[in-house]
């Protein structure tokens, strides 16, 4: 898939002053509901609305969408407050039913991206639609899986695509619902600027309560626009209550997010910007320079725990130094969260070291 201007054009056909906002109920409830928050959100910064129609679930027994019914609603919603409309498809029957009742925005969600057979099957029942297409990264964090569901979209004619960063799934307890895993967004950024896109905060945190701050943290990272799930009376939803926002407040967040610029032409910022970046390639080189002398020991460890047919894992000392470094790491203001992530992948890549020394 090539970089094409064309795959932002509909982004910046919206002409807007601020980041695009999609928003609405996680799942469509009731008429009268989903007209309800359509009418609140008719007066925010949203100009896209979402809901569920068919919610995939883990388990069996919980509430999995109203079905086609919805779109009904979705329909009258359009016609009463010029709102585009947003929803999830699974297969080719959602698509075409989803286009014949003019749905606006065809949004692919996290467990289809990972099954490369049914994002081919949506594939080919867009060809030849107009639709805007939005792809949410895979429950497991794997670009290359969510490039390759964008890609299959592109290579069936459809231009209006842009992708949805909603996290990605952990055993680990974390404060978030679905860890951010920033760096592999920004890699798809890095590698394809022309595809738009969203932050879904509201699945990153689980929390209404985190709405604000990851919302921001997307914002300062470039992100073009915001998926936020919205309910007029978000802790009676029939799914997902404790990340939904009223319409009230999703304008509350909206008005107090800082919208950044992306660059500055002013000479004092640009040079000190100069200064600031050669101090951290300098600090870049020093850590890779640490990194490989640590190694180098790892690698006469593993020659001593030969020598003395010793197992290369070691957990209580490898506790030990995680135990060590969280608190050292808190010192310099550095969460555990990062410490564990980093020294994690040093340990492994220690391992390694140990184990090619133990086979030689």
């Amino acid at each position: 898939m090539k970089n094409n201007i064309e795959m932002r054009k509909w982004l910046d056909d919206f002409k807007l002053d601020h980041p695009l906002v999609i928003a609405g109920p996680c799942s469509a409830e009731t008429e009268k509901q989903v007209l309800r928050i359509a009418h609140e959100l008719k007066h925010s910064d949203a100009s896209i609305f979402r809901a569920g129609i068919w919610k995939p679930r883990t388990r069996p027994g919980g509430f999995e969408g109203v079905g086609a019914i919805g779109l009904k609603w979705l329909q009258k919603a359009k016609a009463e407050t010029g709102l585009l409309m947003a929803v999830e498809v699974a297969n080719a029957t959602h698509v075409k039913l989803a286009i014949d009742h003019d749905i606006d925005v065809l949004w692919i969600g996290a467990r289809t991206t990972v099954n490369p057979f049914a994002v081919q099957e949506i594939a080919d029942a867009l060809q030849g639609t107009d639709k805007i297409v939005l792809v949410k990264n895979p429950v497991n964090p794997d670009l290359a899986l969510w490039i390759g569901g964008v890609e299959r979209l592109y290579n069936a004619g459809i231009k209006k695509l842009g992708v949805i960063h909603r996290g990605f799934s952990t055993y680990e307890k974390t404060k978030y619902r679905n860890i951010p895993e920033w760096q592999i967004a920004i890699s798809l950024q890095s590698r394809f600027p022309d595809l738009p896109l969203i932050c879904d905060p509201s699945h990153i945190t689980g929390r209404r309560d985190m709405i604000l701050e990851v919302s921001q943290q997307a914002l300062d990272l470039n992100y073009d626009g915001l998926m936020i799930e919205t309910h007029d009376d978000p802790d009676h939803a029939w799914s997902d209550a404790a990340q939904q926002v009223t319409p009230s407040a999703l304008k509350m967040i909206c008005q107090n997010l800082k919208i950044r610029r992306q660059t500055s032409d002013e000479d004092d910022f640009n040079m000190e910007m100069i200064k600031l970046r050669a101090n951290i390639d300098v600090a870049d080189s020093k850590l890779i320079e640490i990194l490989g002398s640590r190694m180098k020991v790892s690698e006469q460890i593993g020659a001593l725990k030969k020598a003395k047919n010793v197992a290369v894992l070691q957990n209580k000392r490898w506790n030990e130094i995680l135990g060590k470094m969280i608190l050292e790491g808190e010192q310099k203001g550095l969460s555990e969260e990062f410490i564990l992530k980093i020294f994690k992948a040093i340990h492994q890549e220690s391992i390694s070291h140990q184990e090619k020394v133990m086979r030689s």
